[in-house]
């Protein structure tokens, strides 16, 4: 599951990491994002591939196909193990591929004695790197946003002690992978490899209590991702 998550750096701290030598194809400012607390049905900047390039666009977070519509919110997720075949991301797969620059996600979990209150978690990389959530994007081309465009980021099961935090997890790639994965000419049975087992290793993250403030998507800032005392 990834329902909040955070984008905080500049787009040119990202794309230091990730593809310094690619050629972006439009316009973008080296001003920090500041966005501590991401929610769904907003637009956040992804990364995509395009016929000259990559593109960084501000897309809404959800989709569902025009047969879709209307029937339930969205969905903002899709999960790794049927994507690639089921029906409903078809429209999406393989060519829709794109990365989601982020700096961690957060998840909630249930108190043991009182399921109705919840502790929300921070997670990030140990190393405080940036990270690029896999996910799927339908992005019209044109300066003007578009009724239809809209992305998923797609989830792989958690395992170790991150399964105590959540089941799922954002699909999360090394900078390696995530530069493959928004290749144009990447065939689709390469990227069906890289979503089913190109996710970085539980080890290589941490998580830790942060304030329940991060509840209301009106607060945003650099304090919801400090560690709680205790």
């Amino acid at each position: 599951m990834c329902g909040r998550f955070v984008q905080y750096r500049s787009i040119a701290d990202y794309l230091d990491v990730l593809a310094a030598d690619r050629k972006i194809v439009n316009d973008y400012d080296n001003h920090p994002i500041g966005r501590y607390n991401i929610a769904p049905s907003t637009r956040v900047n992804i990364l995509h591939g395009a016929e000259d390039g990559l593109r960084i666009d501000p897309v809404h977070w959800g989709w569902a196909p025009f047969w879709a519509k209307g029937k339930r919110p969205d969905p903002i997720n899709a999960r790794v193990e049927t994507v690639t075949t089921g029906k409903f991301f078809k429209q999406l797969w393989p060519n829709g591929r794109a990365l989601v620059m982020a700096d961690g996600w957060y998840e909630w979990v249930k108190d043991p004695d009182d399921p109705k209150k919840k502790q929300p978690y921070f997670i990030r990389l140990k190393s405080q790197a940036p990270m690029f959530f896999a996910a799927l994007a339908q992005v019209h081309p044109g300066l003007e946003p578009h009724d239809g465009d809209g992305f998923v980021i797609i989830t792989a099961a958690s395992d170790q002690g991150m399964v105590d935090i959540h089941d799922r997890r954002p699909l999360v790639f090394a900078p390696e992978y995530a530069r493959e994965w928004v290749e144009r000419d990447l065939d689709a049975g390469r990227a069906e490899e890289l979503a089913l087992g190109g996710c970085q290793a539980t080890e290589e993250f941490e998580w830790f209590r942060v304030g329940k403030e991060v509840g209301n998507v009106r607060n945003d800032g650099a304090g919801l991702v400090v560690q709680m005392g205790g």
